[in-house]
């Protein structure tokens, strides 16, 4: 058995850990990388990257299927397309191949050895990796756990046969004639709409009372009705109660009834779960709020040198959180003060149109007791989203009303997703409706729209 000893172990190479390595790497700090699958994780192997790889081509041909009628509004069009899904999967897997190259080249790069095996702690300090040419013990002064999360199943609906995950999803032979959701969060309803795109009968199974429970009702209706005009069915208050006696269909139970739904491919999407598990964790001596690792404001957990970062330290389950967290226990570990102490986590919705939150919405500012104003300016009075044929949404700011401190930004819109950099920032820089107000906003952008909710907020909409 061959023996390693190191500064810093990172067991996980999702997006918390493999940046974490690589911010270690860039301190000269002796690192070791742990990862048992492909470098990037769920995010880039099977959740963020490919998923919105297939978003994109099933727009391309939804929007290419509408301009070989007459449904184009700027009179173009085309003949019928013809999809080659084996194609538009092989251009998926190729983005994901170059960010795998890229991660390993930044690794290396950074002097980071990586161990490709699965790796189970056997105490707070080292490490037992099973790779192809045999075991390695790694020993650390530091251990980073970044073991990352997995798809939640149902025990009515175990995965297996035609009842898949994510996953399962983004690798499929074909398009499936029939596709039932279970869970109308984000994952269903981004994988459901892309799907509905692409040709397939798509049925959504939500037990809330509507879509996107997660977020307000204001910001979820243009999802909804878009929902409707692509042909999507979407049954709230719905449970689903497994296959069906035939084994070809969804049993749910919706209004007190029981109804079969007809489903080439069953996508259980009822969220994720931490990966707690076979890492060795009942080894270790380690604090837990419920169901993830607990940890305090500079990622540490009860044990001493031992940190944790991304999805199994418990919500939001978010790359960008993670890769936040790894960068700044990396700094930790080298000698710096950090401390996670974010503003605002922005989160994405790349339904259709996007969704995108940060901070408070305006009932979460007046549960949290603050006295508010809002401002709420909608794109079909914004020049640029007239242009792209994408009129439906709206920017939303909440502030104090008092100092007009911001606390929370959200918007629904047709690419949307490119605003989030900007209302995060403005909700970390302790803006106000005046900075925003008073600062140019480019023309025609859809950014225009965040300027006129601020100015509306003041009383001093321009636009509307």
């Amino acid at each position: 058995m061959g023996e390693i000893t190191t500064k810093l172990l990172v067991l996980g190479g999702g997006p918390g850990g493999y940046v974490a390595a690589i911010r270690a790497g860039q301190h000269g700090i002796d690192t070791v990388l742990v990862e048992e699958n492909r470098l990037g994780g769920t995010c880039l192997n099977v959740g963020c990257i490919p998923s919105k790889a297939m978003i994109h081509a099933a727009d391309a041909y939804h929007a290419a299927m509408l301009q070989s009628g007459d449904a184009s509004p700027f009179g173009l069009s085309a003949g019928p397309p013809r999809l080659d899904f084996a194609r538009a999967v092989a251009w998926k897997d190729g983005i994901v191949g170059r960010l795998n190259t890229g991660v390993a080249s930044l690794l290396k790069r950074g002097g980071v050895k990586i161990l490709r095996g699965r790796g189970t702690m056997v105490d707070g300090k080292t490490c037992l990796v099973e790779t192809d040419t045999g075991p390695e013990r790694v020993r650390a002064e530091h251990v980073i756990l970044a073991t990352g999360s997995i798809p939640a199943a149902l025990p009515h609906l175990p995965f297996g046969g035609r009842v898949i995950s994510s996953t399962e999803a983004l690798s499929l032979p074909k398009v499936p004639a029939t596709m039932a959701v279970v869970g109308a969060g984000y994952i269903g309803l981004e994988l459901g709409t892309a799907f509905a795109k692409l040709g397939a009968k798509v049925t959504v199974v939500e037990m809330a009372e509507r879509i996107l429970p997660a977020y307000d009702a204001e910001l979820t209706r243009p999802v909804a009705r878009r929902l409707g005009a692509l042909g999507i069915e979407v049954l709230l208050g719905a449970r689903a109660t497994g296959l069906s006696a035939s084994g070809d269909a969804l049993a749910v139970e919706v209004g007190g009834e029981s109804r079969n739904i007809p489903a080439e491919v069953i996508l259980v999407a009822v969220g994720r779960k931490a990966r707690t598990h076979d890492f060795g964790l009942d080894r270790l001596d380690l604090d837990m709020s419920g169901p993830f690792l607990r940890i305090d404001e500079r990622c540490a957990t009860s044990m001493r040198n031992v940190w944790a970062v991304g999805d199994v330290t418990g919500e939001p389950m978010l790359a960008h959180r993670a890769m936040a967290q790894g960068e700044m226990v990396a700094d930790l570990v080298a000698g710096r003060r950090r401390a996670f102490h974010k503003v605002a986590i922005p989160a994405v919705c790349f339904t259709d149109p996007e969704v995108v939150s940060a901070g408070l919405s305006p009932d979460e500012a007046r549960t949290a007791g603050h006295e508010i104003r809002t401002g709420l300016f909608p794109f079909a009075a914004n020049g640029r989203a007239m242009t792209l044929g994408a009129e439906d949404g709206f920017v939303r700011v909440t502030a104090r009303a008092d100092t007009h401190l911001l606390l929370g930004i959200q918007a629904v819109g047709a690419g949307v997703s490119e605003l989030a950099a900007g209302f995060g920032l403005a909700l970390e820089m302790a803006a106000r409706l005046e900075d925003i107000a008073g600062t140019i906003h480019a023309h025609p952008t859809l950014g225009e729209a965040f300027h006129e909710a601020n100015l509306r907020a003041l009383g001093e909409a321009l636009h509307i």
